[in-house]
């Protein structure tokens, strides 16, 4: 305000300064009166110009870019382009923190494991980001501002977008282009805009199946044999039994609590296995003595209905879970001793593979997997033929032991079989968990020598 009432000040002190000039020079020349009018007159002029020149500069700079700074001007319209310039730089800086936070809120929905959508009011794609285009089979850039359903034409997304009222719940739908089962959600924003939010629930759901299936198999594993304990419960209080009668049905009695007793033992070792911290890396124990039990094991499990060869240790030490490398050789061969037939040949070897990790393997003779089966064959109750796994007294469950026992070792559980020429059941561990005792002996015995030096 003080610059707008100055102005008509400083042309009252321009026209005065004018007239206080003329005056000197009048009373100089002897003229008075006509040098103090042109004296106040010039002085007016004057101001008037430079305000002028003032005020050009100003439109000359806000016309312009503004990348340049204001006129450094006195007065008033200094004032003014210090005022306009302070103004367009604040909006400038607003501007700039509003565009960082959109790309950074555009990258981190980019980064988003989840698929975003942008549909305008005709169902024209306007943005996507890279999970949508993966689970749509889009291109950002080559189908942006294309009909979506001249896109994707999966019968359930098409219903989907039809719909008046977008449901509350996720929709599940597998016919996509994307290889497994998406699930979509569909919101109204702004103005006719859609957003369709995709996640990829494959995974979910094979796992919920599997579940589903593990339930499912326990109940059945334990109600056969609880059925047969039932029948043979009725058939003693029932019916009048010779001893030897008596006697065949206290076996198969026995039979069947054995076979539920080792269904509870397996799962709570799966339960145990998958509920505990990774073994730890710097416990060692000496494979000789674990060796030998495990094939005392599997001698008395053949009962001589098997060539059998077992390996020396050679001073091989092995760091974790000492119970749990046991369970899982065991287990080896056990499926070795049921599904090779009498007379058959079953072997356990260790070798060191070039890269030092160690190969614990159970190779026998026996019927042999189709090929198709090999990647299911360590998934919980699945079996090749469950007849004739039941007939020997398998749970289903040995190979997931041994798979889970390799996964928390850092190694793993490799599968070889031939239909009618015998399998090759592997487990690896990492060379970070074998040595050799000799050696390690050798060496500190090295380093005594070079401390005592």
């Amino acid at each position: 305000m003080r610059y707008l009432i100055g102005r008509p000040l400083g042309a009252v002190a321009a026209w005065a300064a004018g007239t206080a000039t003329g005056a000197l020079v009048g009373s100089l020349a002897g003229e008075t009166w006509p040098a103090l009018v042109a004296g106040g007159g010039a002085g007016v002029l004057l101001h008037v110009g430079v305000d002028a020149v003032r005020g050009h500069r100003l439109m000359r700079w806000l016309r312009g870019g503004q990348d340049s700074g204001a006129p450094r001007d006195s007065g008033f319209w200094g004032e003014l382009a210090y005022r306009i310039e302070r103004a367009l730089r604040l909006r400038e800086h607003q501007l700039a923190q509003e565009r960082a936070q959109h790309a950074q809120f555009l990258s981190a929905i980019e980064a988003s494991p989840n698929g975003v959508l942008l549909l305008d009011a005709g169902d024209a794609m306007l943005w996507c980001n890279p999970a949508a285009a993966d689970h749509f089979g889009l291109d950002p850039e080559r189908d942006r501002l294309q009909r979506i359903t001249n896109l994707v034409r999966a019968p359930g997304f098409v219903s989907l977008l039809q719909l008046a009222e977008p449901p509350p719940q996720p929709t599940l739908l597998s016919d996509m282009r994307h290889a497994g089962t998406l699930s979509l959600l569909l919101r109204r924003c702004g103005p006719g805009l859609k957003l369709v939010l995709s996640q990829d629930v494959t995974e979910r759901e094979r796992h919920d199946a599997m579940r589903r299936d593990f339930v499912a198999n326990v109940s059945h594993e334990i109600r056969t044999p609880l059925t047969a304990l039932s029948g043979f419960v009725e058939t003693m209080q029932t019916l009048p039994l010779s001893p030897p009668e008596r006697e065949r049905v206290l076996m198969l009695m026995s039979q069947q609590t054995d076979r539920m007793r080792t269904l509870v033992e397996d799962l709570l070792t799966l339960a145990r296995l998958e509920g505990s911290p990774r073994p730890a890396p710097d416990r060692w124990f000496a494979l000789e003595p674990l060796l030998a039990q495990v094939e005392a094991r599997a001698r008395a499990l053949s009962a001589s209905r098997h060539e059998m060869s077992f390996p020396e240790a050679q001073g091989i030490e092995l760091a974790g879970a000492e119970g749990e490398i046991d369970s899982a050789l065991t287990n080896l061969l056990s499926n070795a001793v049921r599904y090779t037939p009498e007379g058959g040949s079953i072997a356990l070897s260790l070798r060191r593979l070039e890269d030092g990790r160690l190969e614990a393997s159970v190779s026998d003779s026996g019927i042999g997997i189709a090929r198709e089966h090999l990647p299911r064959l360590a998934e919980r109750f699945y079996r090749v033929d469950g007849s004739r796994s039941r007939e020997t007294g398998g749970t289903g469950l040995g190979l997931s032991i041994v798979k889970h026992v390799a996964q928390r070792h850092g190694g793993e559980l490799v599968i070889d079989s031939t239909p009618g020429r015998g399998s090759t059941f592997s487990l690896r561990l990492p060379p970070a968990r074998v040595r050799q005792a000799a050696t390690e002996a050798a060496a500190a015995a090295q380093r005594d020598a070079a401390a005592r030096r």
